[in-house]
């Protein structure tokens, strides 16, 4: 079974960037196709991006396209989310799992702070 930690996140001004890392246990890494979520304080939990096994990346929020970009090296397990020109509304805490989510696998996130 696939576990995964998240890191990466923090308190930066608006139009900062951030890198966040998933790093992820269990051999059957490859198998899943891999996705970063958030989740704001009184929202529901959002599919922000996803990236298969074969690097085909998915930006599935309208509201980062353009801005976020996912990406994975596969060496390692490691599966990042770069956040460029970050805006207060990205304000979350931000979850890697499979997609569709194995809901024994969630991490305890990364929280993400966008503020002045």
């Amino acid at each position: 079974q696939v576990q995964f930690v998240e890191s990466g996140g923090g308190l930066v001004q608006p139009g900062g960037s951030l890198r966040l890392s998933c790093t992820a246990s269990g051999n059957t890494f490859l198998l899943y196709v891999i996705a970063w979520y958030r989740q704001a304080a009184g929202n529901q939990r959002e599919l922000v991006a996803s990236i298969d096994r074969f690097n085909g990346a998915y930006v599935g929020a309208d509201s980062v396209r353009g801005r976020f970009a996912i990406s994975r090296d596969s060496t390692t397990n490691i599966v990042y989310l770069q956040m460029n020109s970050l805006k207060p509304e990205d304000t979350a805490t931000y979850y890697c799992n499979t997609n569709p989510p194995t809901e024994a696998a969630w991490g305890p996130g990364t929280q993400v702070t966008v503020s002045s």
